[in-house]
C-alpha cells in the first residue's frame, strides 16, 4: 500500500505555513526599514565629513545655503550642489526611505538649517542654544522613518547623526 498524504493535512500544513509568513512578513518590513534608517544615519554623517571638509576651506563659517528648492533646475545654493565636491558619493544625499522621490526631484533628502548660515562654528547660536550638540544642521524632509519615535533623522552641529530630537533637551 503507498502512504500519501491527505487532504486535511495538506490543509493542516498549508495554514502552518501562512500562519508563519503572516508572522515573519512584518517582522521582514521592521527589518528592511531599520536598515534604511541606519543607512540614512551613515548618510548624514557622511554629508556632516563634507561640511567639515567646506569650513576647512572657508574659515570656519557656514555655508549660505536655502533649506531646499522645489526643483533640481532651480539655480540656487542647497546642500547637494554646494557640498558635492567634498562628498564621497552623490548618493549621500538620498535617504534610502526616500521612497516618494524627494532626492531625485529636488536634489536631496535633506533640509539645511538656513538659521546657520554664514555664522562661524565656533559661536554657532540657534534659538538662543549654542551647545553643538543640540544645534541641528540637516533633518530628513518628511518622516521617512515610520518606525522610529520621531520618523526622521538629524545631524547635528557637534557632527554626530541621529533619530533623536535634542534640541528640545537641556544639555
Amino acid at each position: 500500500m503507498k502512504s500519501a498524504f491527505t487532504v486535511i493535512e495538506l490543509l493542516v500544513v498549508t495554514v502552518i505555513i501562512a500562519i508563519l509568513a503572516g508572522l515573519a512578513v512584518p517582522a521582514y518590513t521592521y527589518a528592511l526599514q531599520m536598515g534604511r534608517a541606519t543607512g540614512c544615519v551613515s548618510n548624514l554623517r557622511q554629508i556632516g565629513v563634507a561640511l567639515n571638509l567646506y569650513l576647512a576651506d572657508h574659515n570656519a563659517t557656514m555655508p549660505a545655503m536655502q533649506a531646499a528648492r522645489s526643483s533640481v533646475s532651480d539655480n540656487v545654493p542647497v546642500i547637494d550642489n554646494t557640498l558635492n565636491q567634498y562628498a564621497s558619493n552623490p548618493r549621500v544625499f538620498a535617504c534610502p526611505a526616500d521612497t516618494a522621490g524627494l532626492a531625485s526631484t529636488t536634489g536631496t533628502s535633506y533640509f539645511w538649517n538656513s538659521a546657520l548660515n554664514n555664522q562661524v562654528l565656533a559661536s554657532l547660536q540657534f534659538l538662543a542654544i549654542s551647545a553643538p550638540s543640540r544645534i541641528p544642521l540637516l533633518s530628513d524632509k518628511q518622516g521617512f522613518h515610520p518606525y522610529t519615535e520621531n520618523k526622521v533623522n538629524m545631524l547635528y552641529a557637534d557632527g554626530h547623526a541621529t533619530k533623536d530630537l535634542n534640541f528640545f533637551t537641556s544639555p
